[in-house]
């Protein structure tokens, strides 16, 4: 069997280069998140948390949502939760379903999600020396990749066109339904507020 790590397999098959590079930029958000964590006194798992409920619509602000989306098990999730809502970030939403609740930021946790939500800049900023062809490529690579991903169940939820029901392919290009438009290469959506499940 052939393992990327290899030196000898890594100076001869591209894809093998191609994943250890995705390790390296893993290992730089890692980096990031446990940087940001120790000035807010957070965990990285925590700051993700607080991130993605700053940015989503409430039906996905659960125990049970977070879970799926992080590949987590729901004690998991709910123990960080739990510690969040101890230190002033979280609060429950009421509801009339006693076994299960949504979770909002207060007033504190938006303030400190938004500042959070900075934490990946050292890996855009260098994006910006690209050229726009080459930022094209590299999102459409890394968007069929994630598509492939989730295909085999490594990666859960996604909110993606790829496998929303509003998406179509028309003659080869991309469409959206909803939008009533062809959709271009670099408007194709990884996280779209607007995605219909069911592909």
């Amino acid at each position: 069997m052939q393992h990327p790590f290899s030196l000898s397999i890594e100076d001869k098959h591209l894809e093998g280069k191609i994943v250890v590079a995705l390790g390296r930029i893993s290992e730089a958000f890692r980096v990031l998140l446990w940087k940001e964590g120790k000035e807010l006194s957070l965990s990285p798992i925590q700051i993700q948390f607080l991130i993605f409920l700053r940015f989503h619509a409430a039906e996905q602000c659960s125990v049970s949502y977070l879970a799926q989306e992080f590949n987590l098990t729901k004690a998991t999730v709910s123990d960080s939760i739990r510690v969040l809502i101890q230190k002033g970030l979280l609060r429950k939403m009421e509801t009339t379903d006693m076994r299960s609740f949504r979770i909002r930021l207060t007033k504190e946790g938006l303030q400190l999600a938004g500042r959070a939500a900075h934490f990946a800049l050292p890996v855009e900023e260098p994006l910006s020396s690209f050229s726009e062809g080459q930022k094209e490529a590299l999102f459409t690579g890394l968007i069929q990749l994630i598509r492939e991903l989730n295909k085999q169940g490594i990666i859960s939820i996604q909110r993606m066109c790829f496998t929303c029901g509003h998406y179509e392919q028309k003659e080869g290009r991309h469409y959206c339904k909803l939008l009533q438009q062809q959709l271009l290469p670099n408007e194709l959506r990884l996280d779209c507020p607007e995605h219909e499940g069911g592909r």
